[in-house]
């Protein structure tokens, strides 16, 4: 039965939702869907979102009931909403609260005034239910075995398995309503400068304030907290900036490398009045601690060995941190970097520009950070101008006749590897450099050796893991002023590195299949260049992004899955035949 023609929405049986983004309702209706709905793809013309229970246990701990999603539904679908999907929603959404997080022990708060002395957090903690069987499936639950202990209550578990205990028990079926006590923290006056030192003009974008109003919510308990998802090049850490200064607060932002700590750093000191004596680097280069502390998180997870105490872990948990932001959240579930989720301040932030893991493991950060709270299509921000306009081109080449019989013996690994470092793909950099004169390029790949001989033939610089911290600051800050257009990047480069210029990037080679990896080099070259208009198509600059692939090999199958990402977000994929 027809509801509405002019609804944006078509709501389907098997909870995934298509929206036509032609109809004037369509953003309207893309806010009230994403508190509950997980964007797949997003194409020219009709989007789609798939209502999951990860999704509907987000929502629920965000202070949304079933009533309230099929209201929404309701309100924007074209055609009458499938029968039995809201008595799927109350089923799952009953399954949030069921298993609660509490203190072990009872008056234990969190603090009530300014003035009023911030308390350590407990070590132990609780988990309870009202439901014997769901008590017993947690007994039974082998993944749970080492973190949890059997008590006349409920189960207790160390403070420092907080995080994990939440992600074993939701890969169990199970969300936890964390109802722990949280320590505020410590005031902080933080405030965003209208000019940077350097008289620059500075203005949050709607968008970035969107985001982080998102987080800091205004629907019960389950705010101010969560996961924003924002293209590399839009200014993900601007929205940091913005929840800090609005909630005025001591700071940790944890980044994957020192590279992206020193960059925050300058960030802040340009975007906000906060003073060079209020920011401290936390790495294994120095280790400062000050209101607002930028760390690495291999420095945080540190240990001297397997079965030892990590020590700069037990520094950040004894401070009053009232806001933590992960930055590149979507690395956090490896588990090197899984202990740091144990900071599980009042107020956290993760950001990132995909939370797609090829292990699958995307529920790890919704559980140890937070829902998902803001995510905007790559394509709308580009048709806005927030992002530039990429061109993307696959070029296809041969691989020379002697390595063809190598190649055919070879084991899969080391098929890989001939055809990502086929020798023909220099001479086909070297035409696209001389090709493109006006673009400042980065050549990245996968393979040391490949990267050198390419360095060494074009006369550019390297980074790569070989590289010391201070020659790779100098490098890239060479790059940011003309000092060099041309630059040789393995994959440090592929998180958190602010090139601003660069208009282009060649793909050598990349990680096998990796769409997260496709998605952060693509997003180095995103940095609005200005606006093409048909009145003057020389204003502004295309982002141009290469990936040369051997044909005919496994190179060709895993390009397929790398690109998958992109094109789920609207990108298109021109495919050229090149002879070396």
């Amino acid at each position: 039965m027809v509801m509405d023609p002019l609804n944006p929405l078509i709501v389907q049986n098997d909870r995934t939702l298509l929206l036509d983004v032609h109809v004037p309702k369509a953003e309207a209706a893309r806010t009230a869907i994403m508190p509950f709905a997980e964007l797949e793809k997003s194409p020219e013309h009709i989007h789609t979102y798939r209502i999951t229970p990860l999704s509907l246990w987000n929502a629920a701990g965000a202070g949304f009931a079933p009533q309230d999603i099929i209201a929404v539904l309701r309100a924007y679908t074209r055609y009458e909403v499938p029968p039995g999907i809201e008595e799927e929603f109350f089923h799952t959404m009953a399954r949030y609260g069921k298993i609660r997080l509490i203190p072990a022990h009872p008056g234990i708060s969190a603090g009530t005034s300014d003035t009023e002395p911030l308390p350590a957090l407990p070590e132990e903690l609780l988990l309870v239910s009202d439901d014997p069987a769901v008590l017993m499936e947690i007994e039974a639950a082998k993944g749970l075995a080492r973190y949890v202990h059997k008590t006349p209550r409920g189960f207790s578990l160390h403070l420092k398995d907080r995080g994990t205990v939440k992600w074993e028990l939701i890969k169990q079926g199970w969300p936890v309503k964390d109802e722990a006590p949280f320590v505020p923290g410590e005031p902080l006056d933080i405030e965003i400068r209208e000019l940077s030192p350097e008289g620059i003009p500075f203005t949050p974008r709607p968008y970035q304030r969107e985001a982080a109003q998102a987080v800091l919510g205004s629907r019960g308990p389950g705010t101010g907290y969560g996961v924003v998802v924002l293209p590399c090049g839009s200014g993900k850490t601007v929205v940091g900036i913005i929840l800090m200064a609005w909630l005025k607060t001591h700071t940790l932002i944890l980044t994957p490398h020192i590279a992206a700590v020193r960059q925050w750093i300058r960030e802040l000191l340009d975007k906000t009045a906060l003073t060079k004596a209020q920011i401290a680097e936390y790495t294994g280069d120095l280790k400062a601690v000050a209101p607002v502390t930028v760390a690495t998180y291999h420095i945080l997870t540190w240990r001297p060995h397997k079965t030892g105490d990590f020590p700069h872990f037990r520094v950040f948990r004894e401070r009053s941190w009232g806001l933590i932001i992960y930055d590149e959240v979507q690395l956090l579930p490896a588990p090197v970097f899984r202990i740091t989720a144990e900071l599980q301040a009042v107020r956290r932030l993760g950001l990132t520009a995909t939370l797609v893991r090829e292990d699958g493991a995307e529920d790890a950060v919704f559980s140890l950070v937070g829902p998902k709270r803001y995510d905007v299509p790559w394509k709308d921000l580009e048709v806005k101008g927030w992002i530039a306009e990429a061109i993307c081109t696959e070029i296809r080449l041969d691989l020379p006749k002697p390595l063809k019989i190598p190649y055919a013996v070879a084991s899969s690994r080391e098929k890989y590897r001939i055809a990502s470092e086929n020798p023909l793909k220099a001479g086909i950099v070297r035409r696209l450099v001389d090709t493109h004169g006006e673009d400042r390029i980065l050549i990245i790949g996968q393979y040391l050796e490949q990267l050198a001989s390419l360095a060494a033939l074009l006369k550019a610089p390297l980074i790569s893991g070989k590289t010391p911290q201070g020659e790779r600051e100098t490098l890239y800050d060479g790059f940011r002023k003309s000092r060099f257009r041309l630059m040789v990047v393995s994959k440090v480069a592929n998180y958190a590195i602010d090139l601003p210029d660069a208009s282009m990037a060649i793909q050598v080679s990349g990680s096998f299949g990796s769409r997260q990896e496709e998605a952060q080099r693509l997003g180095r070259i995103l940095r609005p260049k200005g606006r093409r208009s048909a009145e003057d198509p020389s204003q502004g600059r295309y982002a141009y992004f290469y990936t040369l692939v051997s044909r005919n090999t496994v190179e060709e199958q895993f390009a397929a899955n790398r690109q998958q990402f992109l094109v789920e977000q609207g990108y298109t994929y021109a495919i050229q035949d090149w002879a070396g």
